[in-house]
């Protein structure tokens, strides 16, 4: 009983407000008390409202509310309410960070993170029940194609859960850039459309201003070995490069070869023989555009690490040998200079498709969803590894919808300009989902795996070393919060379903890959939680963040090839541009290249969300520390790219963003 003081905080995005009103109950301990007064919230601000109560309430469980509505449902976007009790009572927060609609009742319980095991009374137990029955009504598992990890119901955005949709700001960017994009597309088509292209320089007709220092840097110098080499330790996509055990069996040498292959054998006895190999490909169906068939291969790399830290090329063979055929041709730097020049463009188009389509769609976005549907169906709001990871899991559902009915849809942009759209792309995913390991998915194992620890020009390897460790503290000191005993999590069921969820279902048995089923120790949650969390940022980002940088420029990552591989030596600049895209193709390749890969306007960086789900100053604490160390590996970053002529930037924290949001 006594005097409280109310605070209403509302979002400040277009449309938070509400011309509805807002009634209100508090739940505590030992009653239930409704507040005579109603509250009009407004955007962008906090409401305040003093209340004598007569109940004695003791400690506060829940704020109940209700938005009530004449004519017409007003949305209103809650950030949280707070409640101050009588005296000098502490200030206790509910959060909440969704849409209010309809006029039933919501329950939000007090902000402090909670096990079923922390709820000895089982005060709470009927909220977490209530709330999971229905988020699984609304959290539904669908199955865009079959063979694919699954991915969470509807067809559409319409379809989404309002709180997974995007907010008026990010929407209104998102949708303007696209059509600046095909604007930028249009005026590209009209002023080559009569035009022929001869020359590799003709490419720069498309290229335009506006784009980055690096990809102006790749536009001059892609012919180089160096920067052809670089990209698979720090390009956009470093996740196929690994150190060589062996000299791959697909490796057929010719006769004439014996002083290549004494060459490989001496990198490979020094440890400095790598590989990037796209067997993957081999086998997909290329696609058709406008009539006219389309071309990829299954290229093998193989590079040697100099002592200054230089990847150089050494052989690159373009195609698996077949029984009967002759094997196939070894192309090598001292070949004719547009002859080796195509071998490289051929491997940067086979990169192309194993960056976007398992590197990034599958790694990255389709990772996310996976993550994202499980723990809105198994975790309720007051369990603290729901409130550690959901600002992780902002926008990813969008974003994934609208990949699926725009980019990699039936006549979407991968049918239109891609060689691996028409359906490729769809059995590449399946192929590429056998590999989806658990201990890819953490640096530590997947870096150790490839050879890449220790590689000093491996800054990506470097980076993403180092900000997994910093998540993984993070993630152990909310851990040693709430999980005690390793007895403690065994004994957590709404932890253990999370695990089973996105192991078994979403990733579709994804125990024959490594992924747990059950988490046993404290150590084996914070590593699971640090993957999740990591993916969804870090993992996500490194893959992402380069396309700007390195597909701007298109013969370096061609989006589709329109001559089959080579199988002789003698090419021209003929044969290269007649293999590379033409102009329509390089043009929608650069504008989604640019409407994908620029950097957000409105973007959160990894650990700077503003919304707190955590109540109490220890989760604060740990917040605190997680963001010192993160401006810490910030800076580091900026001191030593400010030494390097090719700066790396793609796991600065600063850069990374806090989730798959784009």
């Amino acid at each position: 009983m006594g005097l409280y003081r109310i605070r209403l905080s509302t979002g400040a995005s277009l449309h938070a407000g509400s011309k509805n009103q807002v009634q209100l109950w508090l739940v505590g301990q030992h009653g239930e008390a409704a507040l005579g007064k109603r509250l009009w919230p407004a955007r962008g601000k906090e409401t305040e409202v003093k209340v004598e109560v007569p109940e004695y309430l003791g400690p506060l469980l829940f704020v109940k509310l209700r938005k009530r509505h004449l004519l017409q449902d007003d949305a209103w976007f809650c950030n949280w309410i707070s409640v101050q009790g009588p005296g000098d009572g502490d200030e206790v927060r509910f959060p909440c960070y969704r849409w209010v609609e309809g006029d039933g009742v919501l329950s939000l319980p007090e902000g402090t993170g909670r096990t079923v095991g922390e709820d000895p009374q089982g005060l709470f137990q009927k909220h977490r029940e209530e709330e999971l029955e229905e988020r699984r009504k609304l959290y539904r598992w669908g199955n865009w194609k079959d063979g694919l990890i699954l991915n969470v119901a509807g067809t559409k955005l319409s379809d989404l859960p309002v709180d997974e949709r995007f907010l008026e700001d990010k929407r209104v960017d998102f949708e303007a850039s696209l059509a600046k994009g095909l604007a930028d597309l249009a005026i590209k088509d009209s002023l080559n459309v009569l035009t022929r292209w001869k020359d590799l320089d003709d490419f720069k007709r498309i290229f335009w201003c506006g784009q980055s220092k690096l990809a102006e840097r790749v536009r001059d110098s892609w012919k180089e070995d160096a920067l052809f080499g670089y990209q698979f330790l720090n390009g956009a996509n470093p996740m196929v490069l690994r150190r060589s055990a062996h000299l791959p069996a697909r490796l057929v040498f010719p006769p004439g070869m014996e002083e290549l292959q004494a060459q490989l054998e001496k990198e490979l006895e020094g440890g400095t023989l790598f590989e990037a190999d796209f067997s993957l490909l081999d086998g997909i169906k290329a696609n058709v555009i406008l009539c006219s068939q389309q071309y990829l291969a299954a290229p093998l790399v193989m590079l040697k690490l100099q002592p200054d830290g230089k990847l150089l090329p050494m052989v690159i063979q373009l195609q698996l040998p077949s029984a009967g055929s002759p094997p196939p041709p070894l192309f090598l730097p001292t070949d004719p200079p547009m002859v080796w020049l195509l071998a490289k463009c051929w491997v940067r188009s086979s990169d192309f498709q194993l960056h976007e389509l398992q590197s990034h769609l599958l790694r990255g976005h389709l990772m996310a969803e996976v993550i994202a549907v499980a723990t809105m169906r198994c975790l309720p709001s007051i369990h603290p590894i729901f409130k550690l990871i959901i600002p992780h899991l902002r926008y990813t559902l969008e974003i994934n919808v609208r990949a699926r009915t725009g980019l990699v849809s039936d006549m979407g942009i991968f049918d239109q300009v891609v060689s691996t759209g028409g359906g490729g792309h769809v059995e590449l995913l399946k192929r590429a989902g056998g590999f989806l390991t658990y201990s890819s998915f953490c640096p530590p194992d997947d870096l150790a795996d490839r050879g890449l620890l220790g590689v000093k020009s491996s800054f990506y390897a470097q980076d993403a070393l180092r900000l997994w460790e910093i998540i993984f503290r993070y993630v152990e000191g909310i851990v040693s919060l709430h999980y005690k005993t390793d007895v403690v999590v065994k004994d957590d069921p709404e932890l253990q379903t999370w695990c089973r969820e996105i192991t078994e279902i979403g990733l579709q048995g994804g125990q024959d890959r490594g992924f747990p089923v059950s988490l046993q120790s404290r150590d084996q949650v914070c590593r699971f939680v640090t993957m999740c969390i990591f993916t969804c940022t870090g993992q996500h980002s490194s893959v992402h963040l380069g396309q700007l940088d390195w597909y701007a420029w298109v013969p370096n990552a061609p989006c589709t090839m329109r001559l089959p591989p080579p199988t002789t030596k003698d090419a021209t600049l003929e044969t290269v541009m007649a293999t590379l895209p033409n102009f329509h193709q390089a043009s929608l390749q650069m504008s989604m290249t640019w409407q994908l890969g620029r950097r957000q306007p409105i973007m959160v960086a990894v650990g700077q969300h503003e919304e707190e789900y955590f109540s109490g100053p220890e989760p604060k604490a740990v917040l605190k520390k997680f963001r010192e160390e993160l401006a810490a590996l910030d800076k580091e970053i900026e001191n030593r790219n400010a030494k390097l002529d090719m700066p790396y930037e793609y796991l600065r924290p600063s850069l990374v963003e806090n989730s798959v949001a784009i």
